[in-house]
């Protein structure tokens, strides 16, 4: 008796699992099926009023009182979310991406119960197949699209969508990595041809100068700027807010330790942060520095690069990488104090405690470029 109990108990929990699987996804379609026929609903009010305007084709003050007509005879009827504002963002929407779906297309497979086999596969926008950017994506809602069309440049904005597809990111994740300039950051070692394929295929992890960011955003720390910061107050501060200091650093980044101690011949050395870097399959020593980069903190992370290299790394793991986040670096020291061999193993980059404004993010990048420029000449 007791093992007919136990049985049934055991299949219960086995279909209880699957069942809970089935009902997590159909809520989860469901949800997305309501964001794309939002974000479609929206698309096509904003092709309405454009093709309306341009049917017209008279003053300017056509197009604003239709706007506000409009908002008010669809907002008594349907309800909030149809001000003046709104309609204007479905206009810019529809102006910014024109081509986001095929009008007959999408009528096809509504009528076939959307999402349908249909249209012998052309109809990949809202199935999500074949994408590529500038097309509707299901994963992508109205709060997304919304967010996109702040960014002027459309090479920018194809790299967010991508981004933000690839990593699954929430509409505030995705307004924080446009408002820290990510794109602007990743594009500043890349030639014509990566800053193309940053467009097309988004941020391509292959080499260890990848990974990394300079100048690094820290603002969800809530942090003042101080000369009294101390590095164990950082370090505190990165691992209660482990999430996100894991999107800011950038995909494939797998926390594992912190003031991890090695000890040699009695002496004992601290490394602030261990992560193991899951694309180039190394660890990554992150060491913290709350003032400016001295040579001496390239030669104490090197130890650490080393030792992890001779004592942890295995079979299958790449060169271990060193990277130094502090407020301030002089460039011409970190070149001079590190090898060519080590200038592909230990990196330092500038961290930022306050989200800076897109004049003095672009400052700091223009300084970068002038240093890249620099180290090429001289080599």
């Amino acid at each position: 008796m007791a093992n007919n109990k136990t049985s049934i108990a055991r299949s219960a929990a086995s279909v209880y699992g699957r069942i809970r699987n089935i009902l997590d996804s159909a809520r989860s379609q469901a949800a997305r099926s309501v964001n794309t026929t939002q974000v479609v609903a929206n698309w096509l009010i904003g092709r309405e009023i454009v093709e309306e305007e341009q049917k017209g084709k008279v003053r300017a003050e056509y197009g604003e009182n239709l706007v506000e007509t409009l908002s008010s005879k669809i907002t008594k009827e349907y309800g909030p979310g149809y001000s003046v504002q709104n309609l204007f963002y479905f206009k810019q929407f529809y102006l910014a991406y024109p081509k986001l779906i095929d009008v007959a297309e999408f009528l096809h497979a509504v009528s076939r119960e959307l999402p349908g086999d249909g249209a012998d596969g052309k109809f990949h926008a809202v199935r999500g197949e074949s994408w590529a950017p500038s097309q509707l994506h299901p994963n992508l809602s109205w709060t997304h699209y919304r967010t996109l069309l702040r960014v002027q440049k459309p090479e920018a904005r194809a790299f967010y969508e991508i981004e933000a597809i690839k990593s699954s990111w929430s509409g505030r994740e995705l307004e924080r990595q446009i408002n820290s300039l990510l794109y602007e950051r990743l594009a500043l070692s890349k030639d014509k041809k990566g800053l193309m394929r940053l467009a097309i295929k988004g941020h391509e992890v292959q080499r260890p100068v990848d990974v990394f960011k300079d100048p690094v955003v820290m603002e969800f720390l809530g942090m003042p700027e101080s000369s009294k910061l101390v590095e164990t107050d950082l370090e505190t501060a990165l691992i209660n807010n482990l999430q996100t200091f894991l999107l800011e650093l950038g995909k494939g980044f797998a926390f594992v330790a912190r003031q991890e101690r090695l000890t040699l011949d009695g002496d004992h050395f601290y490394i602030d942060l261990v992560f193991y870097h899951t694309i180039l399959k190394c660890y990554v020593l992150i060491d913290l520095k709350a003032g400016k980069l001295a040579h001496q903190d390239l030669g104490q992370l090197q130890l650490y690069v080393n030792y992890y290299d001779r004592e942890r790394r295995t079979k299958g793991d790449g060169p271990t990488l060193g990277l130094i986040l502090c407020t301030d670096k002089n460039d011409t020291v970190v070149r001079y104090t590190l090898g060519e061999d080590q200038q592909q193993t230990i990196f330092a980059s500038r961290y930022k405690l306050h989200l800076p404004s897109e004049g003095e993010l672009r400052n700091e990048l223009r300084r970068e470029v002038r240093a890249l420029s620099t180290t090429t000449k001289k080599g």
